[in-house]
């Protein structure tokens, strides 16, 4: 299928946008495609071509994927260097997945990924198609938090909040994969998710809460 056929623009997504990629070049005008020079999307030799072909160009540095996110697939023009939390919340509007230090270290953008927690910030979104995302805002049971959100609620296990989706995401995760962990299982899952209020010991009891939550 050619890019064109299922695209609209650089990361609009054809489920959620009825822009059109010629719509939105007229609507942001020329300014946009020159902020895009100067950003280095486009570049220096490439920087006086017309409009049309300062288009033309950017769309051909994109890649088309297919991202299955909370159960919704989203077809997409995307760059290959954009981390899948660039993705999520820019493009996606999935803002439950926390920007932290964008290197691995703290586990605030953590999403599972075929069920398994991982770093959104150190995962690309072009590794990511083909397998099923799901981000916090997946966990919602209608209008309701779902099991491991209410046992955070219940057991107070979060003070500035920050954190917390990501530590949900790990315990959900290890609890996809034993429903019945130990309390050391439960540490070492949460082990890569730093929590600067130190509420640890409330998410212990958290992830404990929630695996009887799910049983029940």
């Amino acid at each position: 299928m050619n890019k064109k056929d299922i695209i609209d623009g650089p990361g609009q997504c054809l489920c959620k946008h009825g822009l059109t990629r010629r719509g939105f070049l007229t609507t942001v005008g020329v300014g946009a495609v020159s902020a895009i020079v100067a950003s280095g999307k486009i570049s220096a030799a490439e920087e006086n071509v017309p409009e049309a072909t300062a288009e033309k160009v950017m769309v051909e540095k994109m890649v088309a994927v297919n991202l299955l996110v909370n159960d919704q697939h989203h077809r997409m023009l995307i760059e290959p260097r954009w981390s899948l939390l660039h993705v999520l919340r820019e493009h996606l509007e999935l803002t439950g997945t926390k920007v932290g230090c964008e290197r691995g270290e703290c586990g605030a953008c953590t999403v599972l990924i075929d069920d398994v927690p991982r770093y959104a910030c150190l995962t690309l979104a072009v590794e990511a198609e083909g397998k099923k995302i799901t981000t916090i805002e997946g966990l919602m049971q209608g209008e309701d938090p779902g099991p491991v959100q209410q046992a955070f609620i219940k057991e107070d296990a979060m003070q500035c909040g920050y954190c917390t989706p990501g530590q949900i995401m790990s315990i959900e995760g290890l609890l996809r994969a034993n429903s019945q962990p130990s309390t050391e299982e439960i540490r070492m899952a949460v082990s890569g998710n730093i929590c600067r209020c130190g509420t640890y010991a409330h998410i212990v009891k958290a992830a404990s809460r929630a695996a009887s939550l799910k049983q029940s």
